[in-house]
């Protein structure tokens, strides 16, 4: 099992990227049911293979879902993931005595 270190690390490497950031931005805007792949196509304007290995990263990283119904893929955001990394990078925040928070 990963450390708390190595799973943040993995997931902002993953966000490295300015796709994957565009897609985790415009999934995160549409809530919780997340979007459909052909949306988030449309929205980055790649090929379908080449979304699917960004879209794939992102999944791998624990920072969006995915699910199927019907013939349609869905992702939306790990919004407890999401929180989880962005508390990790606050989280000793001011801790040696500077005023930065």
């Amino acid at each position: 099992m990963p450390s708390s270190l190595d799973r943040h690390a993995e997931q902002l490497a993953a966000l490295g990227h300015p796709v994957r950031l565009s897609v985790l931005r415009f999934v995160v805007q549409a809530g919780p049911e997340g979007a459909p792949a052909g949306e988030i196509q449309e929205h980055v304007k790649l090929a379908a293979s080449t979304l699917s290995h960004h879209l794939k990263r992102l999944v791998d990283a624990g920072i969006l879902k995915s699910r199927g119904e019907g013939t349609f893929h869905y992702y939306s955001a790990d919004y407890e993931a999401l929180r989880a990394l962005t508390s990790y990078l606050w989280e000793d925040c001011c801790k040696r005595g500077r005023s930065c928070c």
